[in-house]
């Protein structure tokens, strides 16, 4: 995969018995999935164009790929990560961010002093998550992402400020 394309959904399994998949989209509207154009396998070697079948489903979208007829080729997809070229995904105003972007950042204290660096970027239904990780910890540290603990990100830096919360550290 290469820094250019964005994941945007997986592939939670099969729906039916006539190649339909459950899709997982990670958008902020999940249905936008679907207007991107092309999606793309994490490896680059397989691409789909998507098109969606039904709006809610056990896991997701109802959904139909390119190139997949069965069960069993939509069966052999689940847990598959799926790709956009980042040139397809509209600009973000300058308080947003996609989650690729934050990944890999340095994390510093108000002070300067380095926390640690973004490994993944987390939601579990009460907001964003930033899991951060410095060599010698021996769990990461998960800081919500809001405004009040993280009042600064410079992509173009290469950094977050991080004001940590007590009792976080």
């Amino acid at each position: 995969m290469t820094l250019d394309r964005v994941c945007v959904g997986a592939i939670a399994g099969s729906f039916g018995v006539s190649g339909e998949v459950r899709l997982k989209s990670f958008c902020t509207q999940p249905e936008d999935v679907a207007s991107y154009g092309p999606l793309w396998t994490e490896d680059g070697s397989r691409s789909f164009t998507l098109k969606l079948t039904r709006a809610s489903v056990s896991g997701g979208l109802g959904a139909r790929l390119s190139g997949v007829a069965t069960k069993e080729q939509a069966d052999a997809l689940k847990g598959t990560s799926l790709y956009v070229d980042r040139d397809r995904l509209p600009l973000l105003p300058d308080d947003e961010f996609y989650h690729a972007d934050l990944i890999g950042l340095v994390v510093q204290d108000p002070g300067g002093v380095v926390i640690g660096t973004v490994q993944a970027v987390h939601n579990h239904g009460a907001g964003d998550l930033l899991e951060v990780m410095k060599p010698g910890m021996k769990a990461a540290l998960l800081l919500p992402f809001t405004r009040v603990t993280v009042p600064t990100v410079d992509v173009k830096a290469g950094k977050i400020v991080a004001d940590i919360p007590e009792g976080l550290e």
